[in-house]
């Protein structure tokens, strides 16, 4: 079986969880160490994923890009090429889920045709009544290259695979849209 590979950008603000997001879905680990990622740093994971007709094999290539301060902006040439984007926020720190819509834009001017996850973290260090708050106030299914909202916990591992995997199947359903226009 032949394997395909894609760009995937995880951006969001400066500690949301972006690192130890990827590296449950990656190693199936979480740490408390907190690592602050510089530039950029690309994981990789093959998926097998079910088209309905066919499996077909893709390799992600996860770019776990720094975090957006108040300094410094997210490097626009990191999300060339990128085929979809995870983008996060922390559900503890609102001014990070305020931030998640210039990160989608950001993202979906640089690539208009690819296609958004946002993944609104930590959902274990919050009320559930503080989820559905922030749920209800904050629609990000509205923009059209966002394709889902889920809330995620890196720590216990809530809904990362189905993040990636959820992406994967996206990205390689435009893959096979674009490459059937072809013919």
């Amino acid at each position: 079986m032949s394997s395909i590979s894609k760009k995937i950008c995880v951006i969001g603000d400066f500690g949301v969880g972006k690192t130890s997001l990827i590296r449950c879905f990656v190693e199936g680990r979480f740490s408390d160490n907190y690592l602050t990622t510089v530039g950029v740093r690309i994981s990789r994971k093959c998926l097998e994923i079910n088209l309905g007709d066919r499996v077909q094999q893709i390799q992600l290539l996860i770019w776990d890009i720094e975090g957006k301060t108040k300094f410094k902006g997210i490097a626009p040439s990191y999300l060339q090429g990128a085929h979809g984007a995870i983008v996060v926020g922390d559900l503890a720190r609102q001014e990070t889920i305020e931030h998640i819509s210039e990160h989608i834009n950001l993202f979906n001017t640089i690539n208009p045709r690819s296609s958004t996850i946002v993944a609104l973290n930590k959902v274990d260090i919050i009320s559930p009544e503080r989820v559905e708050k922030i749920l209800e106030i904050n629609n990000f299914n509205r923009n059209a290259n966002v394709i889902a909202t889920y809330i995620t916990s890196a720590r216990t591992g809530a809904y990362v695979e189905e993040i990636f995997s959820k992406l994967a199947s996206i990205v390689l359903d435009k893959s096979d849209l674009l490459d059937n226009s072809l013919l």
